[in-house]
């Protein structure tokens, strides 16, 4: 064996050896993975993705996907001549976009991400928020006086049947649609559906995989990306407007899901290859960990 091969053989080795230690940490343990924005519009980085969420479950982590899917929603909209419209990141949603919301998310997104993770040969199983009473919700108040339609606030999540899953072979793979009482549906924020189950399940970690690297003092400048953040500088942050539109659910679903038992909350950027991998399994992590 030449020595350049055997060079890389032992850089393989010894990125193992620094992922033992989190694997045995985390063995047994619930990972809930919000997955969205641009990166489920690359096919590469979807893959990776993919097989980040793969290995989690056959090293013996119990990971569940909770997807969105807005720029798909976005654009059937467009081709139906709809307008999408947004309330500090949150989708105003009438009947006619309720439809569209619920064919692309649950209809198209999530049949394809549970099939790729089939692919890879995990045991994936494709489900909306009306599936078993996964997700039950009412309608939400307005925001900011707007009455924001068919949008849900969640008011419980049918943690038994998750718990079959993912106690078993199966990883969930959940569109973000609620049920009321009369059985009508709810468009839920994946973020906020993504803190709600993390936070029912007490899960280890709740990670969000997003367009950027994370949270930043200064929203366009990624030198000042803080790699921890208190609920304390959220909420500072919050208050001096430097977290605006599709973060702020992503850091209020943080707290919120901290506040309830999840022990670590991430941002992670979705754009990158295997962040998922890279957060977990490495000594320096990436993006941001927001703490109690």
């Amino acid at each position: 064996m030449n020595e350049d091969k055997m060079k890389k053989y032992q850089d393989n080795a010894h990125i193992l050896v620094e992922a033992l230690p989190y694997i045995q940490r985390l063995f047994g343990k619930t990972i809930v993975i919000k997955y969205g924005g641009a990166a489920m519009l690359n096919e590469e980085l979807t893959h990776k993705i993919m097989e980040d969420i793969t290995l989690l479950k056959f090293v013996g982590m119990n990971p569940i996907l909770i997807h969105g899917g807005g720029p798909d929603i976005n654009h059937m909209l467009e081709a139906l001549d709809l307008q999408p419209q947004f309330i500090d990141g949150l989708r105003v949603t009438d009947d006619q976009t309720m439809e569209v919301v619920q064919m692309v998310l649950a209809g198209k997104i999530n049949k394809e991400i549970a099939s790729k993770l089939n692919g890879l040969g995990a045991s994936a199983i494709g489900l909306c928020g009306i599936d078993g009473n996964i997700i039950k919700a009412e309608k939400a108040p307005p925001k900011n006086g707007v009455d924001l339609g068919n949008v849900g606030k969640i008011t419980s999540i049918n943690t038994a049947l998750l718990e079959t899953l993912t106690h078993d072979q199966y990883i969930p793979v959940i569109a973000p649609i609620g049920v009321g009482e009369n059985g009508e549906s709810y468009n839920i924020n994946a973020d906020t559906a993504a803190g709600a189950i993390a936070a029912a399940l007490q899960a280890e970690k709740l990670i969000f995989l997003t367009d950027t690297d994370g949270v930043r003092t200064k929203e366009d400048d990624p030198e000042t990306l803080l790699y921890v953040a208190s609920k304390n500088d959220i909420m500072n942050m919050i208050g001096e407007g430097k977290i605006v539109g599709g973060m702020l659910p992503k850091v209020n679903s943080c707290l919120e899901a901290l506040k309830n038992g999840v022990n670590r909350t991430h941002i992670l950027n979705g754009t990158i290859p295997h962040p998922i991998i890279l957060e977990i399994f490495t000594d320096s992590g990436i993006g941001t960990m927001v703490t109690g």
